[in-house]
């Protein structure tokens, strides 16, 4: 028999108490119900009534981490009688208490009902307890008092004390499920649950340690002493591409083993999990337990009740992986910290590294950010003595630093039509004549950004967004990447009615694959981008055809800028260096010479050097000049000097208000009233309201309001006070973005 998923609770003839149930619905707080006195602690997963329903909450208690400044109001209480009593008790690990300060945190420092954040954490497919397996062993009656047929004597010979599941039987017999039953019937088999072996086995810190220089073992050194101290505290480890920063991280890992403890490894994307657990079983013998969005439904639940029960000892996930209950956390890694990636901007707003760094506070445990490119608010931490900064300054081994060129378009334009200049074409042709790899880096999917009429001069725009549609040729179709319309592409220009009169305008990675076969028609050429490798899978196989040479080009978008270690890779050519720098936004020069600089590493990681060129209209744009002389440092001096006597983060705080309505005229109205209302406060500036870069997104009208604040000050309560007494119509809504880094 297996354990009751839910432990019946009722307050007849007992001491029923208020207890706090937090529901992962948007309520503003948690609700009060009735439970018998010591029947839950805090943490416990319940099933209580709301309404006609029945759905799972959680035991919340007060908590005392969320600073004064911006926790919210707590409702009046509710008289005993008109409390519901709970229904039940689920019968699986509870919520830490870790965990459920941290949830409070993010709730009231977001804005978002904290029910919702809970929804992270315990979705329903995680709480679902996990099945018990059920095997055979003879039972007490005795075979010769019953009528054996040769089926049933089949399993006899096979059946024993040691428990045997049915498809092992029916394998071994070949007899069906139902002869097994009818021998239970009468008593000869027993059923018992099966001893079910871990999902993960334990990593070994001991199976093969690795060989550091002495930079590596002093910076390895650092880290695990912080691990073994069991604090909090935040070092940066920032390191060269190449440097080896993960191999010296392992070692923090290590002593987090050590110690009995557990460690969450966070990863910007998913496909970076690919060779990062590879290294990892390399090193510690077994395979990390992996925590994303593709997971499927049945090892998600498995999954999650394997870090809650304390089996998994390291999770390396997406950001997602914050929100899981880990018992005895002892370490908190984010690989590649500066990536915007680990910004959440749909739902709950947050951003990923952040976060962990609250988590790690709330758990006492250390936080170690890793990056070649550090982004400027870790380096302003840890120029003000928040964070340590241990650094390695060299590729690992005999590896050397990529000469980074830059290509003038201006002086050395490719031909009529094309993208790629001789200087760059010839230098593939003689990697390739070296018999070593080459790569091709444009940020842009598709074949096209842009298919206008030459005739009429129509553009083809989304019918949902004020975005163009992106040509994607291979499929034959034009696409909206903000909100996924896809139409066939049109034989004429559906303004004018002119055949054959659309032409693609910019190019793409499908149009640069075009050109490169044009150019190399015998190498073997590989493109990847987020929709031509669909899966962790496909994306191990392209890793896989990369290392052992069976592709000469790699072309790709941002997902090969990524910790990829490919060593005959010499060469890294960037198509358009410039395409990140336009339109205003406040991290753009930052951004792109990060993005850049990592695309870049992907060029002589081993014994053979490594050459980067960079095709540019710029060539004396700061970002340029700070890659050609491969002074990040220098760069970022002079991005903090920009920043800092306007106070924009670092040194400045933002939150933004996005309304959205489905008409123009009602987010107009709403905007327009948000403006009106807006503080007027020492140390604060609003601008706006304004159309969004994005003015139509997936058929609603948004328009922008930007808080700026010093800071020192806290922007919670001003927007709460902002807010407050504003009336939306159900076609409206306001999102609250703190901290925001995007500004469509």
């Amino acid at each position: 028999m297996t354990e009751p998923s839910l432990k019946k609770l009722t307050t007849d003839g007992e001491r029923a108490v208020r207890v706090s149930i937090l529901l992962p619905l948007p309520f503003p707080s948690a609700l009060d119900y009735l439970a018998p006195e010591g029947a839950v602690m805090p943490g416990d997963l319940v099933s209580v009534p709301l309404g006609r329903r029945e759905v799972t909450g959680c035991v919340w208690d007060m908590q005392s981490d969320v600073p004064a400044d911006f926790a919210p109001v707590v409702p009046k209480e509710v008289s005993l009688a008109r409390l519901k009593p709970l229904l039940g008790r689920l019968d699986i690990p509870a919520v830490p208490s870790d965990l459920r300060r941290f949830i409070d945190w993010l709730a009231a420092y977001t804005l978002t009902p904290p029910g919702l954040v809970l929804a992270m954490a315990i979705r329903a497919r995680h709480t679902q307890p996990a099945r018990v397996q059920l095997g055979w062993i003879r039972g007490d009656t005795d075979p010769a008092s019953v009528r054996l047929t040769e089926a049933r004597q089949r399993v006899l010979d096979v059946v024993s004390d040691r428990p045997l599941s049915t498809a092992t039987l029916t394998e071994n017999t070949g007899v069906s499920s139902a002869v097994l039953r009818g021998l239970a019937a009468v008593g000869v088999l027993q059923e018992v649950p099966l001893a079910v072996e871990p999902l993960f086995a334990p990593p070994d810190a001991a199976f093969h340690p690795p060989v550091l220089s002495e930079e590596q073992r002093e910076a390895a050194t650092h880290l695990a002493e912080g691990v073994r101290a069991h604090r909090f505290g935040v070092t940066l480890l920032e390191g060269v591409t190449g440097s080896g920063k993960t191999e010296v991280y392992f070692e923090a890992i290590a002593a987090c083993l050590a110690a009995g403890r557990q460690c969450l490894v966070l990863l910007p994307e998913i496909a970076l999990s690919t060779q990062w657990t590879d290294r990892f079983a390399r090193r510690f013998g077994v395979q990390p337990a992996l925590w994303h969005s593709e997971l499927g439904g049945r090892k998600r639940r498995e999954t999650w009740h394997a870090i809650a029960r304390g089996e998994a000892a390291v999770v390396v996930g997406a950001r997602s992986a914050l929100f899981l209950p880990f018992p005895a956390l002892g370490l908190i890694i984010v690989d590649e910290e500066h990536e915007s990636a680990f910004k959440q901007e749909e739902g709950v707003t947050y951003h990923g590294r952040d976060m962990a760094i609250v988590r790690a506070r709330l758990s006492d445990v250390p936080a170690i950010l890793v990056s070649a490119t550090p982004s400027l608010e870790t380096l302003t931490n840890v120029e003000n003595g928040r964070y340590e900064h241990v650094t390695l300054h060299r590729r690992h081994g005999s590896a050397t630093l990529p000469d980074v060129c830059l290509v003038d378009m201006r002086r050395a334009p490719p031909d009529r039509g094309q993208f790629l200049s001789p200087q760059l074409i010839e230098a593939v042709k003689a990697t390739f004549d070296r018999q070593e790899q080459a790569m091709l880096f444009l940020n842009r999917r598709g074949y096209a950004p842009l298919t206008l009429c030459r005739a009429c001069g129509h553009r083809m725009e989304c019918p949902n967004c004020s975005a163009w549609l992106v040509e994607h040729r291979a499929r034959q179709i034009l696409t909206c990447h903000h909100c996924g319309h896809h139409e066939a592409l049109p034989e004429t220009c559906p303004a004018c009615e002119a055949e054959s009169s659309l032409v693609a305008i910019g190019p793409g990675i499908e149009r640069v694959h075009e050109e490169a076969r044009l150019h190399f028609p015998e190498a073997r050429i590989l493109v990847m981008a987020s929709d031509t490798l669909g899966s962790p899978s496909a994306t191990a196989e392209a890793v896989r055809r990369i290392s052992d040479h069976e592709i000469d080009l790699v072309i790709g978008t941002q997902i090969v800028a990524k910790g990829w270690h490919f060593p005959d890779l010499t060469l890294v050519g960037v198509v358009d260096a410039d395409l990140g720098l336009g339109g205003g936004d406040l991290r753009a020069a930052e951004r792109t010479v990060q993005l850049l600089h990592q695309v870049s590493g992907r060029a002589g990681r081993a014994d053979k050097p490594g050459t980067v060129l960079l095709q540019s209209y710029l060539g004396d744009h700061p970002v340029m000049k700070a890659l050609v002389s491969n002074d990040y440092q220098a760069f970022m001096e002079q991005e903090s000097a920009q920043r800092r006597p306007g106070f924009w983060p670092p040194y400045g705080r933002l939150a933004a208000l996005i309304v959205s309505a489905d008409s123009a005229d009602s987010a107009d109205r709403l905007a327009a009233q948000l403006g009106a209302r807006a503080p007027d406060l020492p140390g604060t500036q609003v601008l706006g309201p304004a159309p969004a870069p994005l003015a139509v997104l997936r058929g609603r009208h948004r328009r922008r309001l930007l808080l700026r604040t010093r800071r020192n000050v806290a922007v919670q309560p001003i927007l709460r006070q902002w807010l407050e007494g504003i009336k939306l119509t159900t076609h409206q809504r306001i999102d609250i973005d703190i901290d925001p880094i995007s500004f469509l």
